[in-house]
């Protein structure tokens, strides 16, 4: 069968070639260049947990060494501390007052020393927001070169992908069997796909040719970006300063966010007034030397300025994701970025849910209820993130509005922000899939877990078929189902003890008879799963359902709902794939 195209050699691109590879299916990316990536350190990306893990996952590759994880975060508004979140699981400050002047008895450089880990627990300064213990998951800040660098790396060593180079696509042609392409350039050429992906960034050419809409809003918001090497009172802390109190030069929407990279060196952003207003090189030093001024307690510390730019976010959704055997993913797709909501980090999710389901088609033909799932899923919790920040963007940028007559609020505006930039709540969680057709109807066996069907699992600790103990995360991404047995007492036996014992034999037997490759795991815990429940989880993370004990056909409805319902004959799926959808 023929190789998946990919057009677009970013991340979001990268990402799915190898994610594809995994699952034995081949593919090959046109990369518009040279196949070499601009050195930007003003250009970074944020990844939550689970879409580093996916990187790590795909590339082998420990993102750590590249990229830098938080020790921390704060929020400030004036000169007040309203939020702090440690990573390093110790307890975040009490209040400390709010002085009339900054500097070292301000409680500005008060910022955690020593070793980062994971997870760290909030609190509030001013009595409002999380409560204490609050886990959060410290992302990872890194260069987007260096991800796409990763991702490159990897696949050099990738038999099933190949790059073709300064092939710039300019014609799509699909019919019931696959998609054929043309590209321009030194090595123009046809190609000859079983699907094809646009991966091609916000002009992207697949969406035009496939005469896709892409509505929305331009410039939501543009920020003043600078990249420096410098000392702040607070190493390694991400912070987010609102309503600055000093004066700024030119014109200001007072808002500044200040997140670290390794050796030293700072991404700053300044919120910038609606308007197009030039932002000179002598403005942006400007800038710079007052706001390390002011954080700095007066004088302007020493600092090496690395790179700048402008970054403009743009607010916009295809209204299709998918015509035929082509789709769109990453910011072909949609735009967003307003509010902290990380844009690429939804892209890599695209080529996650995407992958499994193109593998499951070239593989055993195509599941036309599970190729348009990829749109239903995934547009839709895109769609949302984007309506929660259009829906806060009035209240959070305005002067007026519920802050001037509901006290507080510009408290709650500040953990709704803080939320954002860390993924957590509406503006920034990672989405579910609960309204997805690829879901189960309920049953009377469905136990509840902390984790809510279509939401992605806690990654827990489980012994694999041969004994080992692995994160559940790192058994994902290989084309194939995960059932999770909880079974307290397991991990303190050698496996040959219990593997045959109990209910192992028969719920064994369960899933060699479903109707989609499954692997058993079995856990210690799950949170908030009683004992002998079982799990079954996507390739892709996500939790299909869970139920409490063996319950045979109950697993396997949930398993064949799972991939899209019984496979329809090839011939008629694959005029129905070739139809689109209006």
């Amino acid at each position: 069968m023929d190789p998946v195209i990919i057009v677009g050699a970013g991340p979001v691109g990268l990402t799915l070639a190898l994610a594809l590879a995994r699952q034995e299916v081949p593919s090959v990316v046109l990369d518009e260049g040279p196949g070499k990536d601009e050195l930007r350190l003003a250009r970074t990306v944020v990844l939550r947990e689970d879409t580093a893990a996916l990187i790590e996952r795909l590339t082998g590759l420990p993102l750590d060494d590249a990229g830098f994880r938080w020790a921390g975060w704060r929020s400030m508004r004036r000169k007040q501390v309203t939020r702090e979140i440690r990573f390093d699981g110790e307890a975040a400050r009490g209040p400390k007052g709010a002085p009339d002047s900054p500097g070292a008895e301000s409680g500005w450089g008060d910022g955690p020393r020593g070793a980062v880990a994971p997870r760290g627990t909030a609190s509030s300064r001013d009595g409002e927001g999380p409560a204490d213990g609050e886990e959060f998951s410290a992302p990872l800040h890194i260069t987007q070169h260096a991800l796409t660098g990763a991702l490159r790396e990897a696949i050099i060593h990738e038999r099933l992908i190949k790059v073709a180079v300064n092939s710039r696509l300019d014609s799509v042609e699909q019919d019931g069997s696959g998609v054929t392409a043309h590209t321009r350039g030194p090595n123009g050429t046809w190609w000859r796909g079983s699907y094809l992906v646009g991966c091609d960034g916000p002009r992207s050419t697949v969406r035009k040719l496939q005469d896709i809409r892409f509505p929305g809003r331009t410039a939501v918001e543009r920020h003043a970006v600078a990249a420096l090497r410098t000392e702040l009172p607070w190493p390694g802390e991400a912070l987010l300063h609102r309503m600055t109190p000093w004066r700024a030069s030119g014109p200001s929407a007072g808002e500044v966010s200040a997140r670290p990279l390794a050796e030293d060196v700072w991404r700053l952003d300044w919120l910038l007034p609606p308007g197009k207003d030039l932002v000179t090189p002598d403005l942006l030093v400007a800038r710079i030397r007052e706001t390390l001024g002011g954080w700095s307690g007066g004088a302007t510390p020493a600092y090496e300025l690395l790179d700048t730019g402008v970054h403009t976010v743009h607010h916009r959704l295809a209204r299709r994701w998918r015509a035929g055997r082509v789709f769109l993913a990453g910011d072909a797709a949609h735009l967003l970025g307003a509010l902290g909501t990380q844009g690429l980090d939804e892209g890599l999710r695209d080529a996650d849910n995407l992958a499994w389901k193109l593998a499951l088609g070239w593989h055993h033909g195509p599941h036309t209820a599970l190729l348009d799932s990829y749109q239903e899923e995934r547009r839709a919790v895109v769609a949302a993130r984007l309506r929660a920040a259009d829906q806060a963007l009035p209240l959070l940028r305005s002067g007026g509005g519920l802050r001037a007559y509901v006290p507080g609020s510009a408290r709650g505006h500040d953990a709704l922000l803080t939320d954002g930039h860390l993924g957590r709540g509406p503006l920034g969680a990672p989405g579910a899939y609960t309204g997805s057709s690829l879901m189960p109807p309920p049953t009377e066996s469905h136990s509840p877990v902390d984790t809510e069907p279509g939401a992605p699992v806690v990654d827990v600790r489980v012994t694999a078929e041969d004994g080992s103990f692995v994160p559940l995360r790192e058994r994902l991404g290989r084309g194939v189902l995960l059932v999770v047995l909880i079974a307290p007492g397991t991990g303190v036996w050698a496996r040959k003890h219990w593997v045959t014992a109990g209910i192992m034999p028969r719920l064994a037997a369960a899933v060699t008879a479903l109707p989609h490759p499954a692997e058993l795991l079995v856990a210690e815990s799950y949170p908030g799963a009683a004992a002998h429940t079982v799990l079954l989880v996507r390739p892709d993370g996500h939790l299909v359902t869970a139920l409490g004990g063996v319950r045979p056909a109950d697993l396997y409805e949930a398993a064949e709902a799972a991939i899209g319902g019984p496979a329809t004959a090839n011939a008629e799926s694959a005029a129905e794939a070739t139809a689109g959808r209006s």
